[in-house]
């Protein structure tokens, strides 16, 4: 049976991002662009090896980032040339004589879907050659000297992606024709296959549109927003007790609703919980020195402190002009000074545990809303907040990710809400259930979003 070789395209310099290193070393969401590519591949348990094309000058860089990552199934990091067309070549030539198959992959599409890498390796059984590209939702004009020249069927015409896929011996066989042509021009790999080898059919496989590639400046906030939106496959994660056992937890707002769920899902499953709120411990978390000793209690009981959840908030849902001077530094205190205390106190004992910090924003952050104005300012800036702490604090081994419940049923809802249809809102247990998943999973700088319908 031949071996899926993945051939990560890794070669650009990024001259038309405007950056001072390579695209593929910008970060977003607490890592590289490449390293979530990697990761992508490294996780498909049908990929058996994993090689780098890199330019020459970042060879060291990569070589540090596998060491870094204790990656497995990355066995040869090399050298492109000056051409795109070089960095594959680099790969054929480094498996010729060896019944592989080889899939392409640009280091900056870092959001391929495990969907996509599935059907383009399954495809590898029947064809030899695998595209994978999106139906054009723009008509295409074909022009000449600034005016139109044709209209193709727009039924017809699709956007190209990757992975593209090859059985070894038909690329390289489309390759060596296309080097003794003196007017080889080349875009894509496929490209080759069709205009030198043009009886080999190539199938294709259907994209995604998250799987873009970061290509303009203007592609690292939309890059941004779909790292935001991406379920990360939570939700259909088993959570096994053993991830769970002994593990100790410190929940701030874990007297009622989202937080004493976590507390309780958490003991369910054999961890040590610690819970603090005003109401139960009379532990405020806009007090530096609250959390401080909230902290360093469990601390000194357990001798470490794996998880930190942190989902206490203050909602009055009033005008600004309104509100009262006092509730308005009351909200920004808990909801983002809080924020802040929580992070900088849970650093050192996270650190040493290499443990998981979890947040709460609200959907409200991407917009502010009437009523809402302190809320869902606060809740924007600990979007923020995550992000960037995230990307400080993950070459030390804490990762930080951030909840985005839809409404949920919640004692401040009702509050602030009174009494809602129960199908329009989720549980503080489904939320909890995605809180479980976030501290289960390898992910950092993430906005995890909970829907109704994705539950």
């Amino acid at each position: 049976m031949k071996k899926n070789i993945a051939v990560i395209l890794a070669g650009g310099v990024g001259s038309r991002l405007g950056l001072s290193t390579p695209k593929q070393f910008f970060k977003v969401a607490g890592k590289m662009v490449v390293e979530h590519t990697i990761d992508a591949f490294e996780r498909n348990s049908q990929i058996d090896e994993i090689a780098i094309v890199s330019n020459p000058f970042y060879v060291s860089e990569f070589e540090n980032m596998v060491l870094k990552n204790g990656w497995k199934k990355i066995k040869k990091i090399l050298k492109g040339g000056k051409e795109r067309y070089d960095s594959s070549l680099s790969a054929i030539e480094a498996y010729a004589g060896s019944e592989v198959n080889l899939i392409f992959h640009d280091a900056v599409r870092p959001l391929i879907s495990q969907r996509i890498l599935n059907d383009v390796i399954a495809a590898l059984d029947k064809y030899e050659a695998i595209d994978v590209a999106l139906p054009s939702a723009d008509t295409i004009i074909e022009v000449e000297k600034d005016f139109i020249w044709q209209i193709p069927d727009r039924s017809r015409l699709k956007r190209g992606q990757t992975p593209q896929a090859f059985h070894i011996d038909t690329i390289q066989k489309a390759y060596q024709i296309a080097l003794k042509d003196p007017e080889f021009k080349v875009t894509d790999d496929c490209g080759v296959v069709k205009k030198y080898l043009p009886e080999i059919p190539i199938y294709v496989v259907a994209g995604e549109e998250s799987n873009m590639k970061l290509t303009y400046k203007e592609d690292t906030y939309l890059l941004d927003k779909f790292f935001q939106l991406r379920k990360s496959e939570l939700n259909h994660t088993p959570l096994q007790k053993s991830l769970f056992r002994n593990k100790v937890a410190v929940i701030f707002g874990g007297s009622y609703g989202i937080g004493a769920e976590v507390a309780r899902m958490l003991q369910d499953k054999g961890g040590k919980v610690y819970s603090f709120a005003r109401s139960l411990t009379h532990t405020d978390v806009g007090k530096r020195t609250d959390v401080h000793a909230a902290l360093e209690s469990v601390f000194q009981q357990e001798k470490r402190i794996d998880f930190v959840v942190n989902t206490a908030g203050i909602l009055h849902k009033e005008p600004l002009i309104s509100t009262s001077y006092e509730n308005i530094l009351a909200a920004i205190q808990t909801n983002y000074i809080g924020t802040i205390n929580v992070a900088l106190e849970a650093f050192p004992f996270l650190k040493e545990s290499k443990g998981k910090l979890i947040f709460f924003t609200s959907s409200s952050y991407t917009r502010g809303r009437a009523f809402y104005s302190i809320y869902s300012s606060t809740k924007a800036a600990i979007v923020n907040f995550v992000q960037a702490i995230a990307q400080e604090w993950e070459s030390l081994g804490i990762q930080v990710n951030c909840i985005n419940p839809e409404r949920t049923k919640t004692p401040m809802r009702v509050h602030n809400f009174g009494i809602e249809p129960e199908e329009t809102l989720l549980s503080a247990e489904q939320v909890a259930e995605a809180t479980l998943q976030a501290l289960a999973s390898d992910y950092t700088g993430q906005v995890i979003d909970v829907k109704r319908k994705a539950l």
